[in-house]
């Protein structure tokens, strides 16, 4: 495993293969009847230990994600304690899952002699395979929910990031978890990957990463016609009118598309600006972006970390180039940081057309490509721009104008839309994408339907 901070090797785990994965979904198999079985809140008391277990070691949990993925210092600190809350809210799920009673009267019977009603059941083994930006939060939102509802879960993390899934497992066992029940599998994603979303005996797969894998397994799972759940890709619309307080729009659509390195699906990478204010956001992102640092994520003044990997960064190199002999402007970065570390600086192009690679692909770097608009554009015609992708996943809106912000917010084809703010997520509040942004949400109930099947039930006695 390298840091991609120092470009440095600093550590070595185990390269786990089919073979692996199978006895992973064997043991799985095996504890999901007791598993399943268990007292609701016996499952409670066992995640609200594991989350009291995380922020006991949150030290660790901060210096394991600062090395896993290259996140600043500042950032870091923060999955502890989004563990623990996510953990939290679902221990709360094992004694509220539950079926409805419903009036049947099936071949003509008379309701009086008929009892229908049906069962939310736990999906059974289920194959997590997580990204590496942001491991531990990434990996949680299939741990939480698969252990609340009484299901098994085979994880196989990123094998940019092999560290966080290792550490959850061992504080998942320390806080009673039976043998089984969870387990990690690292390994390459052509492998270990697709050997766990082709296993028979995995009922449900839940992926998050880009679009193109997601399609692979999708393709993986017809073997069984196992469940799937996808969380993937994203190019993110920002809205900015000309009523818009500045003061909070310039700074929070700069780290909507710079946060993270802009290494999030929820990136606020497309940028359209009204023509009245639109070189004074320029500036002002411009501005925002030289004051932050860019540096060694052990700082804990560091804002910017480096991309996860050199292909990365060159991929990124590749768009910042193609962007300017497209004839964009570039208003901010564009280059390498300095020294060691697969550092871009943060990066604002100008003047973007939407046919641009730019524009249309997701960059999954410390890009953002603004395009203007007039008061010519109708809502619709705005609401047409930020739909013309083959994303679904997130965006905002930045006004003081009631009527744009709710004629745009349900306009807009995103699982989720923010105003004034860009994508504010809470455990509660359900998290998903449409189009080839994904199928299903995360967080909220919605994770527990994912992970839950109903089953109907008819009793006759006459």
């Amino acid at each position: 495993m390298i840091d991609p901070a120092t470009e440095k090797v600093i550590t070595k785990v185990g390269l786990g293969g089919k073979r692996e994965i199978n006895l992973a979904v064997q043991a799985a198999r095996k504890a999901f009847p007791k598993w399943s079985a268990s007292a609701p809140d016996e499952r409670t008391r066992i995640i609200l230990r594991f989350a009291e277990l995380i922020e006991e070691h949150q030290d660790e949990f901060t210096e394991l994600a600062i090395r896993d993925g290259g996140i600043p210092r500042a950032i870091a600190e923060t999955c502890p304690f989004f563990c623990a809350l996510f953990l939290r809210y679902y221990a709360g799920w094992p004694t509220k899952i539950t079926g409805q009673t419903l009036p049947s009267t099936p071949h003509g019977k008379d309701p009086a002699d008929v009892l229908a009603y049906t069962l939310r059941e736990p999906i059974g083994v289920v194959g997590g395979i997580t990204p590496w930006n942001y491991a531990f939060g990434m990996e949680m939102l299939k741990i939480a929910p698969a252990l609340a509802t009484g299901c098994c879960l085979v994880l196989k993390p990123a094998e940019e990031a092999p560290i966080a899934g290792l550490f959850l497992a061992e504080l998942a066992h320390q806080a009673g978890v039976p043998d089984g029940v969870f387990s990690v599998v690292n390994g390459l994603g052509h492998q270990a990957g697709a050997a766990l979303a082709e296993h028979p005996d995995v009922d449900k797969i839940a992926f998050t990463g880009s679009t193109e894998v997601g399609r692979l397994i999708v393709h993986a799972a017809t073997g069984n016609l196992k469940k799937v759940s996808l969380e993937l890709g994203g190019k993110s619309p920002v809205f900015v009118f000309p009523d818009a307080d500045m003061d909070l729009a310039i700074p929070g659509v700069a780290m909507a598309g710079f946060a993270m390195s802009g290494q999030n699906c929820v990136c606020g990478s497309r940028l359209y600006v009204h023509e009245d204010v639109a070189d004074q956001v320029a500036e002002g992102i411009a501005a925002f972006a030289s004051q932050l640092s860019l540096g060694s994520t052990q700082n804990a003044n560091t804002d910017v970390g480096p991309l996860i990997s050199a292909k990365q960064r060159n991929r990124v190199e590749k768009m910042i180039r193609n962007a300017k002999k497209q004839g964009a402007t570039l208003v901010c970065g564009g280059a390498r940081g300095k020294g060691k570390g697969y550092y871009i600086q943060p990066t604002l192009f100008d003047h973007c057309k939407p046919s641009m690679e730019l524009v249309k692909d997701e960059v999954f770097g410390p890009v953002i490509a603004m395009q203007r608009f007039s008061d010519k554009d109708s809502f619709e015609q705005l609401a047409a721009m930020a739909n013309d992708t083959c994303y679904g996943l997130s965006g905002s809106v930045w006004t003081r104008d009631l009527e744009a912000a709710m004629v745009m917010t349900k306009a807009i084809n995103t699982g989720q839309i923010g105003v004034n703010c860009h994508a504010a997520m809470d455990p509660s509040m359900p998290f998903g994408g449409t189009k080839e942004s994904g199928w299903g949400a995360e967080f909220g109930e919605a994770g527990i339907e994912l992970f839950t099947k109903d089953k109907a039930v008819t009793l006759m006695w006459n």
